[in-house]
């Protein structure tokens, strides 16, 4: 393995696998990982749901783009898709039928179909529906996304195009030296043209220690947790969110149930856990909403978000022309909009035309460039 390339990508989640896999037939690559294994704080903990409405509606061209790459990749890619076909339904007491309406309202002019759905409907949908939960948004088109193996096969893409990985590689100091980069880390010395920062929690630590200045991307801590509960869940129950965000669940195999109470909790970047007080909201909250029991806990574990002040994605170089070039801030939804992100990317760090998939979707707002001032 060189320890000279084009490019080094400081991170091997979702973002800097998937943006490896695009760029590496067209430049050397390095990948450093902070850790032993790729994937380990945010990608390998995602709640795995593909979701229009989810993120906004400027997220919303990047998801569904994505989504059509995650339902009909190419065969050299993938034989399967990697969705699966599960749907949504937003759901409001009376305290939250305002919040219901804004989404609604938010992407009245989009393509993404919402429908209104009656108690009646609620009832037939969603098994010990609790009175006072009158109202709801079907999305039909959410789906489940299997991220173990789409990370994993961008991972393969990317080293089959030559791209090199190294693990333990945590970078402690980046120098620009002339027309390279010297990025010292944990597994020693490396050199590159480019510095890609997709170091997600750490998005801005590493801008710090290459140098640049950060853009103010925090970590938030998000809850998760496995559970048994009476009755069994229908495995056909789609992912059921609160309009007024406090929590969210879905089936899993088995008849588990995953939920989560959609919580936001500022933390520093690292291997996060679950705390129990947060379990033990997320399912008061669910019992409000469902008259299920919960007859045990399994497991339950936590992620890292990444958000940008505005809470959009970062793609682009940084001011000043020392090749540092941001894939960062993607928030709870970088695991479904990956594919589209990683050819926007792309385009924006070879200077090459968008690839069709996202040729018309306008990267100003997601652009480095707005954080110059």
């Amino acid at each position: 393995m060189s320890r000279i390339a084009d490019v080094a990508i400081v991170g091997a989640g979702m973002a800097g696998a998937s943006l490896a896999a695009e760029i590496a037939g067209s430049a050397s690559v390095l990948i450093l990982e902070a850790e032993s294994h790729p994937g380990y704080h945010s990608t390998g903990r995602s709640a795995a749901f593909w979701s229009e409405s989810y993120g906004g509606a400027l997220i919303q061209p990047l998801t569904t783009a994505s989504g059509r790459f995650l339902a009909e990749p190419p065969a050299d890619f993938s034989e399967e898709p990697f969705v699966t076909g599960r749907g949504a339904i937003h759901i409001a007491d009376a305290g939250g039928a305002v919040a219901l309406e804004a989404l609604a309202d938010e992407f009245a002019q989009s393509a993404l179909p919402l429908e209104a759905m009656d108690r009646a409907a609620l009832e037939a949908a969603i098994p010990g529906l609790r009175p006072g939960w009158n109202h709801g948004l079907y999305e039909p088109t959410c789906a489940d996304i299997d991220v173990a193996r789409l990370h994993a096969a961008y991972l393969k893409r990317a080293r089959s195009l030559g791209a090199s990985l190294v693990g333990d590689a945590r970078v402690e100091r980046a120098e620009r030296a002339g027309r390279r980069w010297r990025i010292d880390t944990a597994a020693g010395r490396f050199e590159a043209a480019i510095l890609v920062n997709a170091a997600g929690a750490w998005a801005d630590q590493v801008a710090l220690a290459a140098g640049e200045r950060p853009l103010g991307i925090r970590p938030f801590r998000r809850t998760l947790a496995q559970l048994r509960v009476a009755p069994p869940v229908p495995a056909g129950l789609p992912l059921v969110i609160d309009a007024l965000e406090r929590f969210y669940f879905k089936p899993e195999a088995g008849g588990r149930l995953w939920l989560s109470p959609h919580d936001e909790t500022a933390c520093e970047p690292g291997d996060c856990a679950a705390e129990e007080l947060d379990v033990a909201i997320a399912i008061d909250r669910m019992e409000k909403a469902v008259d299920w029991r919960v007859e045990r806990v399994e497991r339950s574990w936590a992620g890292l978000r990444s958000f940008a002040p505005d809470r959009l994605p970062v793609y682009g170089f940084s001011a000043g022309g020392r090749g540092f070039f941001w894939c960062a801030g993607q928030g709870g939804f970088g695991i479904q909009t990956a594919p589209a992100a990683a050819r926007i990317a792309a385009a924006l760090l070879l200077g090459g035309r968008p690839d069709p998939l996202v040729a018309e979707i306008d990267p100003g707002p997601y652009s480095a460039a707005r954080f110059a001032n």
